[in-house]
C-alpha cells in the first residue's frame, strides 16, 4: 500500500519565503558501467577534461606527472584501482594540487579523466557513469569542524550559522543541489570549495546538511523500529520522511540556470534549458533516512497539477551534477498554486512510495 504525505503550508508569508528547501540529494551512484560512458547530465567526458586541463602536465610528463601513453609509468598506478587513483587526484599528491588545480571540476569528471589517461596508456578501464565512492568520504561533522566552522560557527561575514535553520532555509529554497554547486564554485565571500580544494562534492553536501541540522542522526546510527519506521512524516518544508526514505523537493526557474557557465552540467542536462516562458526545473532527491546513503537506483515520476485541473506528468532523469537527484523540466504559471506528487519505486519494492507537496510559484 502506498505511503502518501501532504505538507500543509501554515501561512502566506511562510509559503512565499520559506518553501523549496533541500533538493537533489546525493548523486554518488552507479558503479562503473559495462561500456564506455556517454556523459550524462552535462558532465564532461574524460577526453574533454584531459585535453582542457590534464594535458598541461600529463602531456609532457612535467613535474614528474606520468606521461599519457607511457604504459610503464601508468602500470605502477593502475594497480591501485579507480577509487584509490581518483582519490589521489581529488586530494592532491606530490606536486599535483587537489582536483588537478581546477576545483570547479566535479569528482565524476576527475574520475573520467583518470580513466581516459589510463586507457591511452595501455589500460582497459571503463569511464564511470557516476561518481559512486570514488573517494572515501568524511562525514559532514568532520568537514564542518575541520573547515566550515571557521566562518559558520560565528556567522563571520554573513555566513549562516551552524544550526540556524531559518538562515539555511533562505539559502536552500532552490534546492540542495543548487546550493552545493554554488559552494563548489564559490559564492559571495566564500571561496571555491569553502577554501579547502581537497573537499569532494559529496563531502561539501554532507557539510551543508550537517550545518542545516546538526542534531540529525549520524551515519550508521540505529534505525527507529516499529511503526515509527514505516510512518510517513513531514520533516520540514519540501522535505518528507516516508518509511525509511528521505524525499526532498527542489524547484528552480529554468532561466536561472542560464547564469551557470556554458560548459556546466546545469546548462546541458536533460537536453538543455528549454526556451520559452514558465519553465521550471523540478528535482527529487532520495536518501536512506538512517545512513544518509544516496538512493540512485529508483524510478521517479512526478505529477504537477493545479488543484481541480489537469496536470503534467514527467519521468525524472538521474542527474550527475555532484549530488544524487532526479530531475526534469515542467511548465508552471507564476502566482499559481500547484500540487507536486512524486512517485518513487525502488528495485524489489512491492509498492511505490508517494510524497505530495503543496507548492506556490512566486
Amino acid at each position: 500500500m502506498s505511503v502518501e504525505v501532504r505538507i500543509e503550508e501554515r501561512s502566506t508569508v511562510f509559503k512565499k519565503r520559506e518553501r523549496l528547501i533541500l533538493a537533489a540529494v546525493f548523486i554518488l551512484a552507479t558503479p562503473i558501467a559495462s561500456q564506455a560512458a556517454n556523459p550524462q547530465g552535462g558532465e564532461r567526458g574524460g577526453k574533454e577534461v584531459v585535453e582542457k586541463v590534464c594535458v598541461a602536465c600529463h602531456g609532457s610528463g612535467a613535474n614528474g606527472a606520468p606521461k599519457i601513453g607511457d604504459g610503464a609509468a601508468w602500470s605502477k598506478r593502475t594497480s591501485q584501482g579507480l577509487t584509490s587513483l581518483t582519490q589521489n587526484a581529488l586530494k592532491g599528491i606530490r606536486q599535483m594540487p587537489a582536483h588537478g588545480g581546477h576545483p570547479e571540476l566535479s569528482d565524476l569528471e576527475i574520475g573520467r579523466a583518470v580513466t581516459y589517461m589510463v586507457n591511452q596508456s595501455g589500460g582497459h578501464w571503463v569511464e564511470p557513469v557516476s561518481a559512486k565512492d570514488m573517494a572515501k568520504q568524511r562525514s559532514g561533522e568532520q568537514v564542518v569542524k575541520g573547515q566550515c566552522a571557521k566562518c559558520h560557527q560565528s556567522g563571520k561575514d554573513g555566513a549562516p550559522k551552524i544550526g540556524d535553520q531559518s538562515a539555511w532555509v533562505a539559502r536552500m529554497k532552490q534546492g540542495l543541489d543548487y546550493l552545493v554547486r554554488s559552494a563548489i564554485r564559490g559564492h559571495g565571500g566564500m571561496p571555491v570549495r569553502g577554501g579547502s580544494a581537497n573537499l569532494t562534492d559529496a563531502e561539501i553536501q554532507n557539510a551543508i546538511l550537517y550545518m542545516f541540522n546538526p542534531s540529525a542522526p549520524a551515519s550508521g546510527s540505529s534505525a527507529t523500529g516499529g511503526a515509527a519506521a514505516t510512518r510517513a512524516a513531514a520533516a520540514g518544508p519540501n522535505h518528507v520522511t516516508a518509511g525509511t526514505m528521505d524525499i526532498y523537493l527542489g524547484v528552480v526557474p529554468a532561466e536561472r540556470l542560464l547564469s551557470f557557465p556554458k560548459e556546466s552540467s546545469e546548462r546541458t542536462m536533460h537536453g538543455g534549458i528549454p526556451s520559452g516562458p514558465d519553465y521550471y526545473h523540478v528535482n527529487i532527491s532520495l536518501s536512506d533516512r538512517t545512513t544518509h546513503a544516496p538512493i540512485a537506483d529508483a524510478k521517479v515520476d512526478v505529477q504537477v497539477e493545479q488543484v481541480g485541473l489537469s496536470g503534467e506528468s514527467r519521468s525524472l532523469e538521474l542527474m550527475t551534477s555532484g549530488t544524487a537527484s532526479y530531475g526534469n523540466y515542467v511548465r508552471m504559471k507564476r502566482s499559481t498554486s500547484y500540487v507536486i506528487t512524486a512517485q518513487v519505486r525502488t528495485p524489489g519494492s512491492s509498492a511505490p512510495i508517494k510524497a505530495r507537496f503543496d507548492y506556490w510559484v512566486d
